[in-house]
């Protein structure tokens, strides 16, 4: 249920007539739709009056009408327990609820679907919204229509839940659903589609647009990607009307400018095109139509152009016998006007994923008005309009979906939703998945070959990377180059169409430095994620294995004699290695690992574990002098950052008090002689329990795993490691700091003398201050 019904209320008899189940605006001649406010079913969706849904024997004789074979009793018995089902309910229109399913069962018949499906759009919303179970609806009408049934629900659930968590998950349970089975897709669009067209009457206009922005997100690419253009187009009009009505006003307003300035242009295109035609002896239906406003504002978002420069807000639609007419058409279109040479599209030759099949070519019209025409069969124009929805057929004396015959035209519900099950399967966060979904979804194409022909489909502004992953997952994850047209190119370049492009591999597979702005396609930024969390969990588990190494070592014991996986268990992890991760991550200590796999190690792991960080408001638990005044405050030195261990001085402040040096600091030469200075030690609590920190400047070779050996030398001199960060790097040096817990001077220095010991660090020095 979609936010369109609220608590059961007094049953109204239904009074409302709604337009004809399925209807969409269409592109119509534009001749006949110049006075319309926004030519050719782009109108602002006004308000329809009360619905009125279709009775029991209107729906059957809907059915019948294509499918004479269709079970009558079936869809009797569906269309009176739906009812029943849903009885006082009520949708917020005051329409009793029964009337969607209803309505959405009569889109269907639209498209002349199935009868099982027909039941499962009158019955989508039981298991949901009233007390009807599953086993109920498989014991009454088969496991067919059940399963149907629970995958609509399961994405119903998608639209009542807010957490980002649940709706992905929900999200992923929808796409594999429909992946088995397109119907539940087919009657999820159904069910939005009577949504989006009575949405008017919810109150709340943040769920209005809550809801329509979800439409633009996922339902009317979804459409558009098994072929239903027409369901796709309503879907946007309605909801860009929601969601937009600013831009939509505006758009609206430009092109009833536009249309007053060019209009006339329009029948005089029509007129030529068919004289044109007629004179050489080809058949030809010709009609024009003016782009949605929907379809204005994306090109206007995406291409970043004015209003003015977009060519095809007026287009013509030319339908002629066949293919080899199609051609022909084409070559007298430009032997009319002047064509635009990148503009031509040849979607018969290579057809888009969704099946569609065209050409595409801009011309320039009578009064220098660019103008987009399309020419195609009218086979190929209703496969445009409806997509997989045009392969339900007899086949074999039974009325059903012809996979066959939809696979001869290029379309493969399965396919279709490929990409977003790999996107599923490679894990990360929700936010991860419902972006890469949504850009997996919505894009232009760009038409590109491997060096053996085979045709690879992606968005404008794709890349190697990309290309790659839509190979194959392996080639993605093994990609270190590509050669396009021959020329080996950096994986930066966007492709075009046309490209051959030959990818490069490894023999391993490796995240490709700097992915992110290098992959356009959720597929490849789903794949690169997954393999940096890999590469990533790979660096924690090695580091966290050395790090409990050397604490058992530390305390006389080795790794290789220890069982760690009762430890593992102690701390909740499902292994060792999750043991090791926690420990790399550092949200597990090594020293407690240490501690529960020899518990007799406890308390002395305690005692060094006692340290605390120095602070400075505690500065006279840590420093001790004959010369201090009770009650003056102490602070320790900012230049010189003094550690338990350094030989210190206090240098007296007016008004502040006493500052503490080490002896050696630059700041006490520039002091005057007579400055009073005060001879200063550490207390025991400083030397034996403080923690303080050190900085550490290293130059490093720029070279792989220094960083991590150096941490692990840190690591195994027992400092604790608080911050990194790396100053100027170049392409054989780089500079990194460290801000290393240590428990003094001594600690200090021979955490220096290790690190200088590798080869790899060619200068280390603390650094003060």
């Amino acid at each position: 249920m979609e936010g369109g019904a609220h608590p059961a209320a007094a049953p109204q008899a239904a009074r409302e007539p709604v337009p004809a189940a399925g209807a969409a605006p269409e592109a119509g001649g534009l001749a006949a739709n110049t006075n319309s406010p926004n030519g050719n079913g782009a109108v602002a969706p006004a308000a329809p009056p009360r619905a009125k849904y279709l009775r029991q024997f209107e729906l059957v004789e809907r059915v019948r009408a294509y499918d004479r074979n269709a079970d009558e009793n079936l869809i009797n018995r569906a269309y009176v327990f739906a009812t029943a089902a849903h009885g006082s309910q009520q949708r917020y229109s005051g329409d009793p609820f029964f009337a969607h399913p209803i309505q959405v069962a009569g889109i269907l018949t639209e498209y002349k679907l199935d009868t099982q499906t027909i039941v499962a759009g009158l019955l989508h919303d039981t298991i949901e919204d009233t007390a009807a179970t599953r086993e109920e609806i498989a014991q009454k009408f088969g496991e067919p229509i059940a399963e149907l049934v629970e995958g609509v629900t399961k994405l119903s659930l998608l639209e009542t839940t807010a957490e980002q968590d649940k709706q992905a998950a929900n999200l992923q349970r929808f796409i594999l659903a429909i992946s088995k089975d397109v119907r539940v897709l087919l009657v999820k669009l159904a069910d939005r589609l009577h949504n989006m067209r009575t949405l008017h009457h919810i109150p709340k206009p943040e769920k209005r647009r809550r809801i329509a922005l979800e439409t633009l997100d996922i339902y009317a690419p979804l459409a558009r990607r098994i072929g239903m253009e027409r369901m796709a187009r309503e879907l946007e009009t309605l909801s860009f009307h929601e969601a937009f009505p600013d831009a939509e006003t505006a758009i609206l307003a430009r092109l009833e400018t536009l249309r007053a300035d060019k209009g006339a242009n329009v029948s005089l295109i029509i007129q030529k095109i068919i004289d044109v035609f007629a004179a050489a002896g080809v058949e030809a239906r010709v009609f024009g139509r003016e782009k949605q406003p929907y379809s204005i504002w994306r090109k206007l978002q995406r291409k970043s152009v004015q209003f003015s420069d977009l060519a095809d807000i007026y287009a013509f639609r030319v339908i002629v016998p066949s293919p080899d007419e199609c051609y022909r058409a084409l070559g007298l279109v430009h032997q009319t006007w002047r064509c635009v040479p990148e503009a031509l599209e040849d979607y018969i030759s290579n057809p888009k994923p969704n099946g569609y099949r065209s050409i595409h070519t801009i011309v320039i019209g009578p009064g220098n008005v660019r103008v987009e025409i399309q020419i195609r069969t009218a086979e190929m124009d209703e496969l445009a309009e409806v997509g997989v929805a045009a392969h339900w057929r007899y086949k074999n004396s039974a009325y059903g979906f012809d996979a066959e015959g939809a696979a001869s035209t290029g379309i493969d519900p399965r396919e279709a939703v490929r990409s977003l099950l790999e996107i599923a399967e490679h894990g990360g966060g929700s936010a991860e998945y419902l972006e890469h979904t949504k850009l997996d979804l919505y894009h232009d194409h760009v038409f590109t070959f491997t060096p053996k022909g085979m045709l690879i489909d992606l968005p404008q502004g794709a890349t190697p990377l990309d290309f790659a992953y839509a190979v194959h997952s392996d080639v993605g994850d093994m990609c270190v180059g590509a050669r396009i047209n021959g020329e080996e190119r950096p994986l930066r370049t966007q492709l075009r169409n046309g490209d051959v492009v030959e990818i490069e591999v490894s023999g391993r597979p490796a995240p490709v430095p700097g992915w992110e702005s290098l992959t356009k396609t959720g597929r490849a930024k789903s794949h690169q994620r997954r393999l940096e969390r890999l590469q990533r969990r790979e660096e924690f588990l090695k580091l966290g294995r050395e790090l409990v190494s050397h604490a058992l070592h530390r305390y006389g014991h080795d790794l290789s004699d220890t069982a760690l996986k009762d430890v593992a268990k102690r701390f909740n992890e499902l292994s060792e290695d999750d043991l090791f991760i926690s420990v790399g991550e550092g949200s597990l200590k090594a020293a407690l690992v240490a501690a529960a796999a020899f518990p007799g190690l406890a308390e002395r792991i305690k005692k060094d574990e006692e340290r605390r960080p120095i602070e400075e408001k505690k500065a006279r638990l840590y420093v001790r002098g004959s010369g201090l005044t009770p009650g003056v405050a102490l602070h320790f030195g900012e230049c010189c950052t003094p550690i338990p261990g350094d030989r210190i001085v206090g240098v007296h402040i007016p008004g502040k008090g006493v500052v503490i040096h080490t002896i050696d600091c630059e700041t006490l030469a520039a002091l005057e002689d007579d400055q009073h200075w005060i001879d200063l030690g550490w207390t025991e609590a400083a030397l034996d329990h403080a923690l303080a920190v050190g900085r550490i400047e290293a130059t490093v070779e720029n070279s792989r795993g220094v960083l991590a050996n150096l941490c692990m030398i840190i690591a195994e001199n027992q400092g604790d490691i608080l911050n990194i960060r790396t100053k100027r790097r170049s392409e054989d040096f780089f500079d990194i700091v460290f801000d290393v817990e240590v428990a003094d001077a001594k600690h200090l220095a021979n955490i220096l003398a290790a690190m200088r010991a590798s080869r790899a660090v060619r200068d280390v020095e603390r650094v003060r201050g």
